[in-house]
């Protein structure tokens, strides 16, 4: 049977050592919650670093044996890997780069070189534990180059990767020296996961910058694969939250507290130390609060617990001194004999206790600069049962996409944070208690087990959906049998795309005219009575006319916009406009006199920039640029932008190939249908067929919504010639 095999940089499973031997304690964190019921499952691993440097083989064994009884499977790193992998990299360059810090970002070779060796490490890892049947699920920043390294080693293994943070745009993520490794490591995987919609945007346009995969409705064409790109909005174990906040143990710490702070009106604040949760930020909005309402001196009282992080990097450092003098000068300057407004705590909490502050306070300040999801503010909400409370969500976390009953704020303003806690001290109780059950019956629906759900079936489904666009090579038995029909049908209908197919490729377009064989074998195929030979092109109809119009064939021109049946006269698919292409021009001339080579070629309804004569590095770049400024000017409108090969083309929504052999299929009702095409715009044709077709790709690239694959034009023109050869002349 198939297995799951879960990856992360860290075991859910953390192992200390002690006086006496080795301990091993459970992670409570939020993965480790939502994927327990994956990995314990019978023959499942996961596999990550156990927390501690171990390098005696006894105890490594020791560690081994015991996780495996849990199933989990360790990766031993040593000390200089810890410092150049995860402090290093991890922590020191990609962190401060995906949350918007770039100024902290350190571009350091070693530590590069860690980070791959760290990454391959786990690679073999992983080869050691799956079989190529298995899943493979690889989690967050710390191994973006994971996914491509299996990919390599496993072509078929289904692969799928999630980001637990932001993912930054094009412009702060072009600042990393090793950015496309990192594209091109994450684009392993089949299904590619983040939290919200706006980080898979900013994925999608810098792949397309950086690499130059176009994408379609979040999934990337790569060469030999389609990579789907999707969110998924992580949740949280609402019932524990909810169970623990209820319980005894947590109703005692509540009235402990309360009694401690009798009448007080608390505002809680829970972070880890990071420079991203903006805590400072939130201490001096407090403050003032303080100052601008006076009023609440001597009532209202924040709580602030802040988990201790990485304090042995200096950044955290110098964030933990400025917190504690923030804490320090504020107290010094408001604190009263009976009232201190700011009670600040450096530790973690146990569940019960935290699930107690959740409970009593009035206010929730979740203020980060920059957050992947957050799931503090949903702990928060899952913790209030029937109660009442007020969530201020930062509108920069990926959490504040779904609560949309916070009071949301932008953390950098002050004077906002401020006003948001005036008016949720002063909101009256009925409206707090309708914004938390709207937020609670969402955050209890999409919960953690929810979310692992969705993005294992997504990736069953990703698979799936590979598999099916995964052609044959028209092998010699094949051929037989599509000859075998063709000779024993008599209605046959032949769709034939022109570039690509019929003829290669040319540096110059108007220099790809038909050689007089091919023009034999089209006399030859069209003289038959049993055969509608259609010539389906995006050229223009002029051209085709001229090089084709003395055959008896039919055509579709400039991908489905003009028509002509044989012997007779031009038709539009549909009435047209071209106003447009006047707002459109100076675009594409822009882009011609910045990229030497392209040229416009303009049709009747249709504008189209060529660049196969251009640098080929230079129309990468100005390919991704053209299509995203394109992509801009067209939306909202009935225009679509089509990337062909070496051409991209702006024409009218909802006209294609597809739509227009669709229209032959419906009135010749053939009994044989042959359809070729090579690029792009030719998977409409195939996407329009009867599942009987045989529709068949051209090019080395064999992931298509045809049947078959042919490699080039040379053996497209023989497989015509061997059904021209019994075909019966009028």
């Amino acid at each position: 049977m198939s297995r799951i095999i879960i990856v992360s940089n860290r075991l859910p499973t953390k192992v200390q050592r002690t006086d006496n031997d080795l301990a091993f304690t459970p992670s409570e964190g939020g993965l480790a919650t939502g994927l327990g019921s994956i990995y314990r499952a019978e023959g499942n691993v996961w596999i990550g670093w156990p927390g501690l440097v171990v390098d005696d083989e006894t105890e490594r064994q020791q560690i081994t044996t015991q996780l495996r009884a849990d199933s989990m499977q360790p990766v031993f790193l040593n000390d200089d890997e810890i410092r150049g992998f995860y402090e290093g990299f991890s922590n020191e360059t990609l962190w401060p780069t995906f949350h918007y810090f770039s100024q902290y970002a350190v571009y350091n070779e070693q530590h590069w070189e860690t980070y791959v060796a760290v990454n391959r490490k786990y690679c073999e890892a992983v080869l050691e534990a799956a079989g190529d049947d298995d899943t493979i699920w690889v989690h967050d920043y710390q191994l973006l180059l994971l996914p491509q390294m299996l990919r390599k080693a496993r072509p078929h293994s289904t692969i799928g990767f999630f980001l637990h943070i932001p993912f930054p745009s094009y412009e702060l993520l072009r600042a990393l020296p090793w950015r496309t490794q990192l594209l091109e490591g994450m684009l392993g995987a089949d299904l590619i996961g983040f939290h919200t919609f706006g980080y898979m945007r900013h994925f999608l346009s810098s792949v397309s910058q950086l690499l130059g995969y176009p994408s379609q409705n979040g999934r990337l064409e790569l060469k030999n694969r389609t990579v789907l790109i999707d969110a998924f909005p992580m949740g949280i174990d609402y019932e524990r939250y909810a169970n623990a906040a209820a319980s005894e143990v947590a109703q005692e710490h509540e009235q402990n507290y309360l009694a401690a702070l009798p009448n007080a009106r608390i505002i809680l604040s829970i972070d880890r130390l990071d420079y991203t949760k903006g805590i400072a930020q939130r201490l001096r909005a407090f403050e003032l609060l303080l100052q601008r309402y006076p009023e609440w001196q001597g009532q209202a009282t924040l709580i602030m617990l802040v988990v201790p992080s990485r304090d042995q990097v200096a950044q955290y450092q110098e964030l933990k001194e400025e917190i504690d003098e923030l804490v320090g000068r504020i107290n010094a300057e408001y604190r009263t004999i009976t009232w201190n407004p700011i009670h600040y705590f450096y530790r973690s909490l146990p569940l019960e206790e935290l699930t107690a502050l959740y409970r009593m306070a009035e206010v929730a300040l979740v203020t980060p600069i920059r957050d992947g999801m957050n799931l503090v503010c949903k702990e928060f909400i899952a913790s209030k049962a029937d109660r009442s409370g007020v969530l201020i969500l930062s509108e920069r976390a990926g959490a504040a996409r779904e609560l949309s009953d916070a009071l949301l704020i932008n953390p950098s303003d002050m004077n906002q944070l401020a006003e948001a806690m005036h008016e949720a001290l002063i909101m009256p109780e009925e409206e707090q208690k309708m914004r938390l059950a709207n937020m609670q019956a969402l955050v209890q629906h999409y919960n953690v087990y929810h979310w692992t759900r969705l993005f294992m079936d997504r990736l069953v489904y990703t698979k799936i959906k590979q598999m099916t666009l995964a052609t044959e090579m028209l092998d010699a038995e094949e051929a037989a049998t599509l000859r075998q029909q063709y000779t024993t049908t008599s209605q046959r209908l032949l769709l034939l795309d022109y570039d690509g197919t019929l003829a290669p490729f040319h540096p110059n377009p108007q220099k790809a005219a038909p050689s007089a064989q091919m023009l034999e074998l089209l006399a030859t195929l069209s003289a038959d009575p049993h055969n509608r030979v259609v010539i389906i092109s995006g050229r223009d109809r002029q051209t085709l006319q001229r090089w084709l119009g003395h055959l008896p064939v039919d055509f579709i021109a400039e991908h489905g916009v003009w028509l002509r049946a044989a012997g007779q006269e031009w038709t539009l698919f549909q009435p047209m406009r071209n106003d447009w292409m006047k707002e459109i021009r100076p675009t594409l001339e822009l882009y011609v006199s910045r990229t030497a080579g392209s040229f416009i070629e303009d049709k009747d309804f249709s504008l189209v920039w060529h660049y196969r004569r251009a640098d080929a590095e230079l129309a990468a770049v100005r390919v991704r640029e053209l299509i995203s400024h394109l992509s801009f000017l067209t939306s909202n409108s009935d225009l679509q932008v089509l990337e062909g090969n070496k051409v991209i083309e702006i024409k009218a929504a909802g006209i294609n190939k597809g739509t227009a052999a669709a229209r032959w299929v419906a009135t010749y009702e053939p009994d044989f249908i042959l359809a070729i095409g090579d690029d792009r715009t030719d998977e409409d044709t195939f996407g329009a067929m009867p599942e009987e077709a045989f529709t068949i790709k051209v090019g080395r690239n064999n992931r298509s919504l045809a049947r078959f694959h042919l490699p080039g034009t040379a053996e497209v023109q023989e497989l015509l010639q061997s059904l021209a050869e019994v075909s019966v002349p009028q």
